[in-house]
């Protein structure tokens, strides 16, 4: 009984030995190659479980993920002959399996340092091409989407690696030629910011000037409706005092005169000389004649 479970565990062991070296699982996320005596004979395992022989095949396995490769920083030449100290990176993967070993032998390193050879190219034929300002601001992105398409054009022959995206980190000016540049910019947004004041007092100076001429012309308009409705007013009012001094001239004079003799004789300090038969006293000498 014992040697027969000894047997057992033996053979349990050995089966599990032979499976061990003769099965092998490829990842999803992985990509693999088949080798035989040495001589690649499978660029393109899939995913699952399969079957090799011990002694006979080998099998070299990748990961296929999205890598990052961060690349050192680099110095490149501008259009206006500034240098500029750049930090960038660069996200890939394996596009084809068979051409990713052939160029790399299946070495991350080796496809880092051949992959940032041809980043360090394409930048500085960019950098090249475009100014300082056009670099870090204006035509950043297009600098990006143009790298990143010629050069996954070219790695996807070559590398059998697909460049997903390329992007600068950093951008700095070497210390010798900060201080320059940084004195030529704050001379140009000095330069801009004058032009906005000039302008900016020119509006202001044609929008007083235009608030002037309305005033004037509102004040005119309105000097000219109001001696209108004063002139209206008045020849209303002459003509009222016509038409009552046609009815009863003789009573309108006598009003006239009491009113006269109110704003004469209003307080008790007023003196006024007059002889007495003067035509300012008729109404008090003589009285109204009698109605008829």
């Amino acid at each position: 009984m014992k040697n027969s479970t000894l047997f057992s565990l033996v053979g349990i062991a050995l089966v599990l030995i032979i499976a061990y070296n003769c099965l092998y699982v490829v990842r999803q996320i992985d990509r693999a190659v088949l080798l035989t005596f040495g001589e690649v004979t499978n660029f393109d395992i899939p995913p699952g479980l399969h079957v090799k022989i011990p002694g006979v095949h080998t099998v070299r396995k990748f990961d296929g993920r999205i890598q990052t490769l961060d690349a050192p920083t680099q110095s490149y030449l501008t259009a206006e002959k500034n240098y500029l100290e750049v930090d960038s990176y660069a996200k890939w993967r394996i596009y084809n399996t068979a051409d990713y070993y052939r160029a790399t032998s299946g070495d991350e390193n080796s496809a880092n340092n051949l992959l940032a050879q041809r980043i360090n190219t394409g930048l500085r034929n960019q950098f090249g091409t475009r100014t300082v300002h056009e670099v870090v601001s204006g035509e950043r992105d297009l600098l990006m989407t143009d790298l990143t398409a010629s050069l996954n054009a070219i790695s996807q022959t070559e590398l059998g690696i697909e460049v997903v995206d390329i992007r600068v980190k950093m951008i700095d000016l070497p210390p010798n030629v900060s201080e320059s540049v940084y004195l030529r910019m704050n001379t140009e947004r000095q330069e801009e910011a004058q032009e906005l004041r000039s302008t900016g007092r020119e509006m202001q100076e044609g929008i007083e000037a235009d608030a002037d001429r309305q005033q004037i012309v509102i004040e005119a308009q309105a000097y000219r409706d109001a001696e209108n409705i004063r002139g209206e007013g008045d020849a209303q009012a002459a003509a009222i005092y016509a038409n009552a001094f046609n009815k009863d001239p003789e009573f309108y004079e006598f009003t006239r005169s009491l009113n006269a003799y109110i704003d004469t004789f209003n307080s008790s300090s007023d003196v006024m000389i007059v002889s007495p038969d003067s035509a300012f006293f008729r109404y008090l000498t003589k009285s109204l004649p009698d109605a008829e």
